[in-house]
Protein backbone atom coordinates (compact mmCIF):
# COMPACT_ATOMS: atom_id res chain seq x y z
CA UNK A 1 0.00 0.00 0.00
CA UNK A 2 1.45 3.48 -0.97
CA UNK A 3 2.19 5.39 2.19
CA UNK A 4 0.66 8.87 2.06
CA UNK A 5 4.35 10.34 3.02
CA UNK A 6 4.85 9.66 -0.57
CA UNK A 7 3.04 12.16 -2.54
CA UNK A 8 4.55 13.78 -5.46
CA UNK A 9 3.73 17.69 -5.97
CA UNK A 10 2.36 18.68 -9.32
CA UNK A 11 4.11 19.56 -11.76
CA UNK A 12 5.31 23.62 -12.67
CA UNK A 13 5.00 25.00 -15.87
CA UNK A 14 7.77 28.01 -17.16
CA UNK A 15 5.34 30.27 -16.28
CA UNK A 16 4.44 29.44 -12.62
CA UNK A 17 8.37 28.90 -11.82
CA UNK A 18 8.95 32.24 -13.07
CA UNK A 19 5.91 33.98 -10.50
CA UNK A 20 7.25 31.91 -7.42
CA UNK A 21 10.81 32.84 -8.70
CA UNK A 22 10.59 36.57 -8.66
CA UNK A 23 8.03 36.26 -5.55
CA UNK A 24 10.91 34.83 -3.55
CA UNK A 25 13.68 37.25 -4.63
CA UNK A 26 11.16 39.94 -3.94
CA UNK A 27 11.03 38.62 0.00
CA UNK A 28 14.89 38.53 -0.38
CA UNK A 29 15.54 41.62 -1.05
CA UNK A 30 13.03 43.22 1.32
CA UNK A 31 14.86 41.49 3.90
CA UNK A 32 17.89 42.87 2.34
CA UNK A 33 17.01 46.21 2.52
CA UNK A 34 15.32 46.38 5.99
CA UNK A 35 18.55 45.18 6.78
CA UNK A 36 20.64 47.79 5.07
CA UNK A 37 18.10 50.76 6.35
CA UNK A 38 18.45 49.56 10.23
CA UNK A 39 22.53 48.48 9.70
CA UNK A 40 24.77 50.57 12.70
CA UNK A 41 28.33 49.23 13.30
CA UNK A 42 27.81 49.98 17.27
CA UNK A 43 28.27 47.16 19.33
CA UNK A 44 25.22 45.41 20.82
CA UNK A 45 24.88 46.87 24.20
CA UNK A 46 24.57 44.40 27.17
CA UNK A 47 22.30 45.40 30.29
CA UNK A 48 24.94 46.44 32.92
CA UNK A 49 24.99 43.52 35.87
CA UNK A 50 24.17 44.87 39.12
CA UNK A 51 27.53 45.09 41.58
CA UNK A 52 26.03 44.01 45.37
CA UNK A 53 27.88 45.07 48.22
CA UNK A 54 28.20 43.10 51.81
CA UNK A 55 25.82 44.67 54.31
CA UNK A 56 27.41 44.94 58.06
CA UNK A 57 25.95 41.79 59.72
CA UNK A 58 26.69 42.89 63.13
CA UNK A 59 25.24 43.41 66.41
CA UNK A 60 25.24 46.34 68.79
CA UNK A 61 28.33 46.50 71.04
CA UNK A 62 27.89 45.31 74.39
CA UNK A 63 29.55 46.25 77.94
CA UNK A 64 27.95 44.58 80.03
CA UNK A 65 28.82 40.70 78.12
CA UNK A 66 32.48 39.72 77.94
CA UNK A 67 33.48 40.12 74.01
CA UNK A 68 35.53 36.47 73.72
CA UNK A 69 34.33 33.15 75.74
CA UNK A 70 36.96 30.59 75.54
CA UNK A 71 35.17 27.01 76.39
CA UNK A 72 37.12 23.51 77.40
CA UNK A 73 35.21 20.46 77.38
CA UNK A 74 34.44 17.39 75.52
CA UNK A 75 30.72 18.00 74.33
CA UNK A 76 30.62 20.07 71.70
CA UNK A 77 26.95 20.90 72.33
CA UNK A 78 27.59 21.61 76.15
CA UNK A 79 30.57 24.09 74.84
CA UNK A 80 28.62 25.88 71.96
CA UNK A 81 25.93 26.86 74.42
CA UNK A 82 28.02 27.72 77.05
CA UNK A 83 29.98 30.11 74.98
CA UNK A 84 26.78 31.75 73.49
CA UNK A 85 25.55 32.18 77.18
CA UNK A 86 28.46 34.00 78.17
CA UNK A 87 28.32 36.16 74.99
CA UNK A 88 25.20 37.62 76.01
CA UNK A 89 22.36 34.08 74.53
CA UNK A 90 21.60 33.77 71.04
CA UNK A 91 18.68 36.15 71.35
CA UNK A 92 21.54 38.94 71.40
CA UNK A 93 22.22 37.89 67.68
CA UNK A 94 19.45 36.44 65.92
CA UNK A 95 15.86 37.80 66.33
CA UNK A 96 12.35 36.20 65.22
CA UNK A 97 12.04 35.69 61.65
CA UNK A 98 15.50 36.99 60.74
CA UNK A 99 17.11 34.94 57.81
CA UNK A 100 20.56 33.29 59.07
CA UNK A 101 23.14 31.61 57.21
CA UNK A 102 25.67 29.56 58.82
CA UNK A 103 29.51 29.42 57.05
CA UNK A 104 31.65 26.59 58.54
CA UNK A 105 34.62 25.26 56.54
CA UNK A 106 33.12 22.17 54.32
CA UNK A 107 36.13 22.52 51.86
CA UNK A 108 37.29 18.70 51.39
CA UNK A 109 36.13 15.77 50.84
CA UNK A 110 37.03 14.40 54.16
CA UNK A 111 35.51 12.64 57.71
CA UNK A 112 35.06 14.52 60.79
CA UNK A 113 38.03 13.09 62.40
CA UNK A 114 40.60 14.02 59.66
CA UNK A 115 39.70 17.93 61.12
CA UNK A 116 39.99 19.15 57.49
CA UNK A 117 36.63 20.43 58.07
CA UNK A 118 33.74 22.10 60.66
CA UNK A 119 32.99 20.00 63.29
CA UNK A 120 29.27 18.73 62.11
CA UNK A 121 28.38 18.68 66.07
CA UNK A 122 29.36 22.22 66.36
CA UNK A 123 27.43 23.03 62.92
CA UNK A 124 24.38 21.58 64.58
CA UNK A 125 24.42 23.14 67.62
CA UNK A 126 24.57 26.38 65.85
CA UNK A 127 21.78 25.44 63.70
CA UNK A 128 19.48 24.41 66.96
CA UNK A 129 20.34 27.51 68.38
CA UNK A 130 19.25 29.56 65.27
CA UNK A 131 15.78 27.31 66.03
CA UNK A 132 15.33 28.43 69.38
CA UNK A 133 15.70 32.40 68.59
CA UNK A 134 13.35 31.25 65.98
CA UNK A 135 14.63 32.28 63.17
CA UNK A 136 12.71 32.21 59.77
CA UNK A 137 15.36 30.16 57.44
CA UNK A 138 18.77 28.40 58.82
CA UNK A 139 20.69 28.44 55.67
CA UNK A 140 24.71 26.58 56.02
CA UNK A 141 26.76 26.71 52.69
CA UNK A 142 30.35 26.82 51.67
CA UNK A 143 32.04 27.27 48.70
CA UNK A 144 33.72 23.67 48.96
CA UNK A 145 37.45 22.86 46.46
CA UNK A 146 36.20 18.98 46.50
CA UNK A 147 32.85 18.15 44.83
CA UNK A 148 30.51 20.06 47.42
CA UNK A 149 28.09 16.94 47.67
CA UNK A 150 30.63 14.50 48.62
CA UNK A 151 32.29 17.32 50.96
CA UNK A 152 29.17 17.66 52.42
CA UNK A 153 28.07 14.48 53.29
CA UNK A 154 31.73 13.09 54.24
CA UNK A 155 32.01 15.66 56.26
CA UNK A 156 28.85 14.94 58.28
CA UNK A 157 27.96 18.73 58.10
CA UNK A 158 24.76 17.34 55.43
CA UNK A 159 23.33 14.61 57.58
CA UNK A 160 23.60 17.33 60.90
CA UNK A 161 22.17 20.03 59.46
CA UNK A 162 19.51 17.95 58.22
CA UNK A 163 18.62 16.63 61.58
CA UNK A 164 18.25 19.97 63.11
CA UNK A 165 15.98 21.67 60.47
CA UNK A 166 18.64 23.64 58.78
CA UNK A 167 19.18 23.45 54.73
CA UNK A 168 22.01 22.74 52.93
CA UNK A 169 22.34 25.52 50.34
CA UNK A 170 24.72 24.10 47.30
CA UNK A 171 26.56 27.19 45.93
CA UNK A 172 26.30 26.14 42.00
CA UNK A 173 27.94 28.29 39.05
CA UNK A 174 24.80 29.89 38.75
CA UNK A 175 24.85 31.44 42.28
CA UNK A 176 27.31 34.10 41.88
CA UNK A 177 27.01 37.82 41.53
CA UNK A 178 29.31 40.51 41.26
CA UNK A 179 30.28 42.15 44.61
CA UNK A 180 32.36 45.01 45.27
CA UNK A 181 34.73 44.14 48.20
CA UNK A 182 36.47 47.18 47.94
CA UNK A 183 39.73 45.66 48.56
CA UNK A 184 43.24 46.19 48.24
CA UNK A 185 43.73 43.18 45.82
CA UNK A 186 39.99 42.17 46.01
CA UNK A 187 37.38 44.44 44.10
CA UNK A 188 35.15 43.16 41.92
CA UNK A 189 34.43 39.90 42.37
CA UNK A 190 31.89 36.68 42.13
CA UNK A 191 30.54 35.63 45.27
CA UNK A 192 27.84 33.45 46.58
CA UNK A 193 24.58 35.33 46.20
CA UNK A 194 22.86 33.78 49.45
CA UNK A 195 25.42 36.15 51.35
CA UNK A 196 22.93 38.89 49.93
CA UNK A 197 19.90 37.11 50.55
CA UNK A 198 20.22 37.05 54.91
CA UNK A 199 19.48 39.10 57.44
CA UNK A 200 22.48 37.96 59.88
CA UNK A 201 26.23 35.93 59.03
CA UNK A 202 27.29 33.16 61.32
CA UNK A 203 31.19 32.18 60.69
CA UNK A 204 32.55 28.72 62.02
CA UNK A 205 35.74 28.02 60.85
CA UNK A 206 38.35 25.36 61.99
CA UNK A 207 42.07 25.62 63.33
CA UNK A 208 44.02 24.27 60.80
CA UNK A 209 47.47 24.53 59.99
CA UNK A 210 47.87 26.11 55.79
CA UNK A 211 51.00 25.67 53.29
CA UNK A 212 50.79 28.74 52.22
CA UNK A 213 48.99 31.58 54.54
CA UNK A 214 50.93 29.74 58.06
CA UNK A 215 47.06 28.70 59.19
CA UNK A 216 43.39 29.53 58.60
CA UNK A 217 40.93 30.01 61.24
CA UNK A 218 38.04 32.94 61.28
CA UNK A 219 39.42 35.38 58.24
CA UNK A 220 40.91 32.80 56.00
CA UNK A 221 37.07 30.82 56.03
CA UNK A 222 35.86 33.66 54.18
CA UNK A 223 37.47 32.73 50.90
CA UNK A 224 34.61 30.21 50.82
CA UNK A 225 32.38 32.83 50.14
CA UNK A 226 34.35 33.33 46.71
CA UNK A 227 33.63 31.97 43.34
CA UNK A 228 36.03 32.39 40.25
CA UNK A 229 39.94 31.81 39.95
CA UNK A 230 41.03 31.74 43.89
CA UNK A 231 44.01 30.66 43.17
CA UNK A 232 44.77 33.61 41.39
CA UNK A 233 44.47 35.43 44.79
CA UNK A 234 47.47 33.34 46.00
CA UNK A 235 50.10 35.65 44.78
CA UNK A 236 49.42 37.76 47.71
CA UNK A 237 47.15 36.04 50.10
CA UNK A 238 48.08 37.86 53.16
CA UNK A 239 46.12 41.39 51.84
CA UNK A 240 43.65 38.70 50.39
CA UNK A 241 42.30 37.87 53.91
CA UNK A 242 42.56 40.93 54.86
CA UNK A 243 40.59 42.54 52.31
CA UNK A 244 37.97 39.47 53.02
CA UNK A 245 37.71 40.69 56.25
CA UNK A 246 37.07 44.05 56.32
CA UNK A 247 34.55 43.43 53.57
CA UNK A 248 32.52 41.14 55.31
CA UNK A 249 31.57 41.81 59.03
CA UNK A 250 29.90 38.64 60.26
CA UNK A 251 27.58 38.63 63.35
CA UNK A 252 29.20 36.25 64.92
CA UNK A 253 32.28 33.90 65.45
CA UNK A 254 32.12 30.22 66.70
CA UNK A 255 36.30 29.12 66.26
CA UNK A 256 36.38 25.25 66.11
CA UNK A 257 39.26 23.66 68.15
CA UNK A 258 37.97 20.57 69.59
CA UNK A 259 40.33 19.25 66.63
CA UNK A 260 42.79 20.62 65.13
CA UNK A 261 44.99 19.76 62.03
CA UNK A 262 48.24 20.62 63.25
CA UNK A 263 50.42 19.89 59.55
CA UNK A 264 49.71 19.33 56.16
CA UNK A 265 46.80 21.08 55.79
CA UNK A 266 44.65 22.94 54.78
CA UNK A 267 43.36 19.36 53.26
CA UNK A 268 45.34 16.86 55.71
CA UNK A 269 44.45 13.52 55.62
CA UNK A 270 46.46 11.79 58.00
CA UNK A 271 45.22 11.06 61.61
CA UNK A 272 48.65 11.57 62.90
CA UNK A 273 48.34 15.26 61.76
CA UNK A 274 45.49 15.66 64.25
CA UNK A 275 45.87 17.01 67.74
CA UNK A 276 42.52 16.66 70.37
CA UNK A 277 42.37 20.23 71.85
CA UNK A 278 38.15 20.11 73.13
CA UNK A 279 38.00 24.08 72.54
CA UNK A 280 35.77 26.67 71.49
CA UNK A 281 36.57 29.97 71.37
CA UNK A 282 33.24 32.32 70.40
CA UNK A 283 33.40 36.54 69.93
CA UNK A 284 33.21 39.52 67.51
CA UNK A 285 36.82 40.61 66.76
CA UNK A 286 38.09 38.02 64.35
CA UNK A 287 41.73 39.61 64.72
CA UNK A 288 41.95 38.68 68.67
CA UNK A 289 40.18 35.17 67.71
CA UNK A 290 42.75 34.29 65.24
CA UNK A 291 45.29 35.40 67.39
CA UNK A 292 44.32 33.31 70.50
CA UNK A 293 44.10 30.36 68.27
CA UNK A 294 47.29 30.54 67.17
CA UNK A 295 48.95 28.88 70.10
CA UNK A 296 47.41 25.32 68.73
CA UNK A 297 49.69 25.67 65.37
CA UNK A 298 52.73 27.07 67.61
CA UNK A 299 52.30 30.23 66.29
CA UNK A 300 52.42 33.83 67.84
CA UNK A 301 50.38 36.62 66.43
CA UNK A 302 53.94 38.33 64.02
CA UNK A 303 54.10 34.82 62.51
CA UNK A 304 51.66 35.67 60.65
CA UNK A 305 51.50 38.94 58.35
CA UNK A 306 47.68 38.95 57.79
CA UNK A 307 47.25 39.62 61.32
CA UNK A 308 48.95 42.55 61.60
CA UNK A 309 47.60 43.86 58.27
CA UNK A 310 44.28 43.39 59.47
CA UNK A 311 44.38 45.15 62.58
CA UNK A 312 46.49 47.75 60.73
CA UNK A 313 42.85 48.13 58.62
CA UNK A 314 41.13 48.69 62.52
CA UNK A 315 39.25 45.19 61.89
CA UNK A 316 40.59 43.79 65.29
CA UNK A 317 43.22 43.44 67.99
CA UNK A 318 46.03 40.92 68.07
CA UNK A 319 46.07 41.32 71.67
CA UNK A 320 43.18 39.29 72.93
CA UNK A 321 44.17 39.44 76.69
CA UNK A 322 43.28 43.11 76.44
CA UNK A 323 39.40 42.24 75.57
CA UNK A 324 36.92 41.27 78.04
CA UNK A 325 37.33 37.79 77.82
CA UNK A 326 36.05 34.57 79.96
CA UNK A 327 37.22 30.68 79.95
CA UNK A 328 35.89 27.92 81.74
CA UNK A 329 35.39 24.21 81.32
CA UNK A 330 31.88 22.89 80.67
Amino acid sequence: MPSKHNKKEPAMDRRQFLKKTAATCGLAGGAGLIAYLFYSNEPVRRQAEKIYTFKDYRVPDSVIHPKLAIIHGKDAEKMTKAALDKLGGISRFISPGEKVLIKPNVGWDRQPEQAANTNPEIVRAVVNLCKEAKASEIWVTDVSINDPYRSFARSGIESAVQKAGGKIKFTTENDFVLSDLKGEILKIWPVSRFYHQVDKVINIPVVKHHSLSKCTIAMKNWYGVLGGRRNRLHQKIDASIADLASAIRPTLTIIDATRVLKQNGPTGGNLSDVSLENTIIAGLDEVALDSYSLRFLELKAEDVPFIRIAEGRGIGISDWKKLNYVEINV
